[in-house]
């Protein structure tokens, strides 16, 4: 693709809008690792909230979700819609918990929630594991489809792509902190969806029309796999003909993976640069806010331009083979051919002036999602790994120079990973398995006191060593010819397996000291019965725990109506797209009717933020005038 006179100066145009006004705020970033990594904890939540989005609107989700309706049809996307249900959860139950307990990163929370050396060992081993391991091979994930994107437009091989997003990615990085990140996020976003929106227009133009496209895959087809027959253009499987498919894609996402699953930006509870964002809010009320905002960005905004997309390449390119001939040049850049690469061949289409908006939007999503996970990244592995067990006792600025130093190395570690992942969904695979069976454990921490750091040590072991197992298995059935375990029957069994092993050590494994128990349900004041043992030990009444106006019932309302406001939001555009209007209606009634509830729902949890609030700023100042009297007397 030859990029026009017009096209340079819109994304130039659209780098400056970017990112000169991340350069703005390097002194600010500069002054201390509160500033470069939780933004001073001053962030509004419509800020917190689109930064969010923008990080999880990367370089590789379109050519993820491409992949998926190519392999399965637009229901295959249950296996994140099905996170909706986590991340409301996070909304209601977590947000607000996370924001009180004051820590700059989630692992700090470790020594927070718990006590002894194993504490220690957690905060320790899941700053390198999770800041190391898991935060490179998803930012190789992301630069992967980064190259491919780019050898599709413009034939270049893969290590000029990283040349060019590593320069630009570290620099602003290292510069600016997690302020600089948040204000090209927000304008990224913007810049991101226009984009996408474009490419949608031009993809269904090219097929002939939006009723060309509904039409020539109303019927049910061969799919890829030459074995399932599917209704591309359904939102549901076919639970009739194709149950293992409907098991893999729906059942096993909307009943187990949403909360036995730990995957970045969908983690059961909250984490990760989810948890950052609830930490940098300025308030209980805007960390609340900002989770709610994001999950129905996430969900709702954003996919439909993906999916059609998606759509219109079946049509164009039915086979790989299609592909294939049409980009001949692909095996001599290096680049592994897959489903995933139907969204970046279909940006042929686009019109002079609109192929330079999708590459600065395409420079945008990859920027938005490294820029975070190196921030994040280098949070992890310099508060919670250096400074607290290598270097103690720096200045501020030490450690601002550590975290930009870090940063570096860890583009150059992910960049290396790059040329050895195939696609963004084999990652997605890899990472969900990996992570199966230890959300339960994130989501009930918070809320019964007997979980202890040995469970969280125990969980993360047997996740990984199952995992390794399976590896081991599908690798010996692969030379002796046989077809490999199936993801969802691994995924169970994992599950299994490493439920039981953490519930094993919650009762038989050392107990969290009851001093640390106490002051962090003073601290945080979780609500539930899983606490009540230690309320009672902390001499705090029901009364004064209740100050927080927080309840189970009120929670789960919020959730259930958030959940049903996001998915029916998400079906009726879905519907108005195909010019399904019975379908269309009913959605759009069951989303007027439950959104009510939401906003209701939510309305009085702000008004209870701001009551507690003012109850935990009243309660502080009694605190310190009693330590003043006693000081007088003494």
């Amino acid at each position: 693709m030859h990029l026009q006179l017009i096209d340079w100066v819109i994304i130039v145009a659209t780098l400056v809008i970017c990112f000169f006004p991340a350069l703005l705020f390097g002194k600010r970033a500069g002054k201390n690792t509160t500033e470069f990594f939780v933004s001073g904890r001053s962030v509004p939540w419509w800020l917190a909230g689109l930064s969010m989005v923008a990080t999880t609107f990367s370089s590789d989700t379109p050519n993820l979700v491409t992949d998926i309706v190519r392999r399965q049809g637009v229901a295959g996307n249950w296996c994140w819609w099905a996170f909706t249900l986590t991340g409301v959860a996070t909304v209601f139950f977590y947000a607000r918990l996370w924001r009180r307990s004051g820590v700059m990163t989630d692992l700090e929370f470790y020594e927070l929630r718990y006590s002894g050396k194993a504490a220690s060992v957690v905060r320790g081993f899941r700053a390198v594991y999770l800041g190391l391991f898991f935060n490179c091979l998803i930012m190789a994930s992301v630069n992967l489809a980064a190259c491919k994107i780019a050898a599709i437009l413009f034939g270049i091989p893969m290590w000029q792509t990283l040349l060019f997003v590593g320069l630009l990615n570290v620099v602003f990085a290292m510069h600016s902190g997690l302020w600089g990140v948040l204000v090209i996020d927000m304008i990224q976003f913007f810049i991101k969806m226009t984009a996408v929106i474009a490419a949608a227009y031009y993809g269904v133009k090219a097929v002939g029309g939006m009723d060309v496209l509904v039409e020539k895959l109303t019927a049910p087809q061969l799919a890829p796999d030459g074995v399932h027959t599917i209704h591309f253009l359904n939102v549901l499987p076919d639970f009739t003909n194709n149950w293992d498919l409907a098991l893999a894609i729906f059942i096993m996402p909307i009943a187990v993976q949403w909360w036995a699953v730990w995957y970045p930006g969908a983690e059961p509870g909250g984490g990760s640069y989810i948890a950052q964002r609830m930490l940098a809010s300025k308030s209980e009320k805007d960390s609340l806010g900002a989770v709610l905002f994001f999950n129905v960005a996430h969900y709702v905004l954003r996919p439909w331009p993906w999916i059609i997309t998606g759509l219109a390449s079946m049509i164009i390119y039915p086979q790989l083979s299609d592909i294939s001939k049409e980009f001949p040049n692909l095996d001599k850049l290096g680049v592994p051919l897959g489903h995933d690469l139907g969204f970046p061949a279909m940006l042929k289409f686009l019109p002079v002036g609109m192929v330079g908006l999708m590459v600065g939007g395409l420079i945008a999503a990859n920027s938005s999602t490294i820029l975070t996970h190196l921030n994040w990244g280098s949070s992890y592995l310099v508060h919670d790994f250096y400074q607290r067990f290598l270097v103690r006792g720096k200045s501020e600025k030490h450690y601002v120079w550590a975290g930009r130093f870090c940063t570096l190395g860890l583009f150059l570690i992910s960049s290396a990973m790059v040329f050895k992942l195939v696609s963004a969904k084999d990652t997605f695979d890899v990472v969900l398995q990996v992570g199966a069976g230890t959300g339960l454990l994130y989501l009930i921490r918070w809320f019964w006191w007997r979980i202890n750091a040995w469970c969280e040590v125990v969980a993360m072991v047997s996740s990984f060593a199952v995992s390794l197992v399976f590896l081991w298995i599908n690798k010996e059935h692969s030379l002796a010819g046989l077809p490999p375990i199936s993801t969802h029957i691994a995924l169970i069994i994992t599950i299994l397996v490493t439920t039981a092993c953490w519930l094993a050590a919650a009762y038989l494994a050392p107990q969290t000291d009851r001093k640390a128990l106490i002051n962090f349900y003073k601290k945080v004041r979780p609500f539930g019965p899983g606490w009540e043992a230690v309320r009672r030990e902390a001499g705090i009444s029901k009364e004064e725990a209740g100050a927080t106006h927080e309840h189970i019932p009120l929670a789960l309302l919020g959730w259930s109506a958030g959940c049903a406001t996001i998915w029916s939001s998400l079906f009726t555009i879905g519907n108005f797209l195909y010019g399904r209007w019975t379908a269309f209606w009913g959605c759009l009634i069951v989303f007027v009717v439950t959104g009510l509830i939401l906003i209701k729902v939510v309305s009085i949890l702000w008004e209870n933020s701001t009551a507690s609030a003012a109850a935990d700023e009243a309660r502080d100042l009694a605190e310190a005038a009693a330590v003043k009297q006693t000081s007088k007397r003494s």
